[in-house]
């Protein structure tokens, strides 16, 4: 599914995208009047009944993790940050992944497209850990970050405890390929 600032792959059966791809861009990240988050979770209108599921994740413990987050659309206008929350780009993370190092990498990558003036992104997730109610929480999630073509590939498990630093988590491409059985170059 295309939307104007991600593409992804949503899985029907697992109900969390295993891979949502986007630019990172100087531009999208600094201008005089940033748009504010607001929070609201929807379903996709182009996967409505696949996606309609804010309810299975109500009393669940997890949070709504971005893949492409919300603070990558800042600059790109109100409709753009919308489709950040559709639940085509959100998968089930304990808070102690997607509050943590999850996020210590959004950062990270923000600084590396102001620096680069943009970056490629590739992210997902994997696995079923169990159920919560039709949405599977994946065993892990990952991302690579392509600076000037060359990637940065992480893997981090979907666990409560958080981790040091999101350097911990770096691995060879080929490990992210192995695990997502996905054509990542």
């Amino acid at each position: 599914v295309s939307q104007s600032r991600y593409t992804t792959v949503f899985s029907k059966s697992l109900k969390y995208p295993i891979l949502v791809e986007w630019w990172v861009t100087k531009s999208g990240l600094e201008c005089a009047n940033p748009v504010a988050r607001k929070d609201k979770f929807i379903p996709d209108p182009l996967l409505k009944k696949d996606s309609d599921i804010a309810e299975d994740y109500v009393g669940s413990g997890f949070d709504r993790g971005h893949l492409a987050p919300a603070a990558d659309n800042r600059c790109k206008g109100a409709d753009v940050m919308e489709e950040s929350f559709f639940f085509t780009n959100m998968a089930p993370q304990y808070p102690g992944l997607n509050r943590g190092q999850w996020k210590n990498l959004e950062e990270w990558t923000r600084v590396l497209a102001v620096e680069n003036d943009s970056v490629i992104v590739k992210a997902g997730c994997v696995g079923e850990a169990q159920k919560m109610n039709r949405v599977a929480v994946p065993t892990h999630c990952w991302k690579v970050i392509y600076v000037k073509g060359q990637p940065e590939a992480y893997v981090f498990p979907n666990v409560p405890e958080r981790s040091k630093s999101f350097e911990m988590h770096k691995v060879p491409l080929d490990s992210v390929k192995r695990l997502t059985k996905l054509p990542i170059k």
